[in-house]
């Protein structure tokens, strides 16, 4: 198998996929889809550094280079035509495009039936100050979110339509999703890691402020996950068509789970110091199970 790795930033899960790839036999090409490029005029016009102008069988990505809006849409692009010449990519550039913006998945979370926070999505200041003026209030407050972020950065708590930012500081998207808080008072939601369709790990994020995200200095604690947050957190990955993925989850005060967010790219650094799973191993598995059955010789019946 020709196997590609993609892992720009983080040389901690760098390592471990390596590793991992390494126990099953697999010496990866690591590369950044920022030196990918396309020439025409012979053969392949699609060029993977280390591949000699063939294409991978299977492309693994931990993360997307970073770069302008027009460089992403490239990089998405070459992932897309990777997929169309019939490399497996995970994730797939669909899955990654459906789980970046928030908007599209609260959308296919919703259309599933699966429940979540009340969000609403407008593009003017003067829709998100009618819904805070409608949904919000002082002990009530609305979370307004980047649609395109990560890791607890640009959260903030709206109790009133006056704490909204003017529409350049959200590029002109307001995405508003109901606060959530727990009966106990504590800053505490749920993280599960769900690989080929099954939820293989879970801890519990602990905060001292209402984000709980590791990054921002959330503690992961161990949680003996219930069946009930495994099987929302795996048909919220199937929703959204993600092969592997970071699930949010938060109780939803009667008892049950509501989704949050769906991660295409998750780091699992602090959930792999609280459950014995390894994690990287449990993605690679998935992935070359998938190269295999892509890659495998057809049978022809006569």
């Amino acid at each position: 198998m020709r196997i590609a790795l993609a892992a720009d930033n983080g040389n901690w899960h760098k390592a471990r996929l390596l590793a991992a790839l390494r126990a099953q036999g697999v010496e990866p090409v690591l590369f950044s889809l920022a030196d990918v490029t396309i020439e025409t005029g012979a053969g392949e016009p699609l060029r993977v550094p280390g591949f000699d102008g063939a294409l991978p069988d299977g492309v693994l990505l931990r993360t997307i280079a970073g770069g302008t809006f027009e460089a992403t849409t490239m990089r998405l692009g070459v992932l897309h035509a990777l997929v169309a010449a019939g490399c497996v990519v995970w994730n797939s550039p669909v899955a990654i495009e459906r789980s970046v913006d928030k908007a599209a998945t609260s959308l296919l979370v919703a259309r599933a039936g699966l429940p979540t926070p009340e969000t609403w999505v407008v593009s003017t200041r003067e829709a998100a100050a009618a819904v805070a003026t409608r949904e919000a209030r002082p002990g009530n407050p609305l979370v307004l979110k980047p649609l395109f972020g990560s890791q607890g950065e640009g959260l903030a708590l709206i109790e009133r339509p006056e704490d909204l930012p003017e529409e350049e500081a959200v590029s002109r998207v307001f995405y508003l999703q109901r606060y959530v808080p727990r009966r106990d008072g504590l800053w505490r939601d749920f993280r599960v890691f769900v690989c080929d369709g099954r939820a293989v790990a879970g801890m519990i994020r602990e905060g001292d402020g209402w984000i709980t995200n590791v990054h921002r200095g959330g503690r992961p604690l161990p949680w003996a996950m219930p069946p009930a947050a495994a099987e929302l957190a795996e048909a919220a990955a199937a929703a959204v068509g993600v092969a592997y993925s970071g699930v949010d989850l938060v109780e939803d005060g009667v008892g049950g789970y509501a989704v949050l967010e769906v991660n295409s790219m998750p780091a699992w650094s602090g959930l792999q110091t609280v459950c014995e799973v390894d994690i990287a191993a449990s993605v690679v598995r998935g992935f070359l199970t998938a190269v295999r059955a892509q890659t495998r010789p057809r049978l022809v019946v006569a």
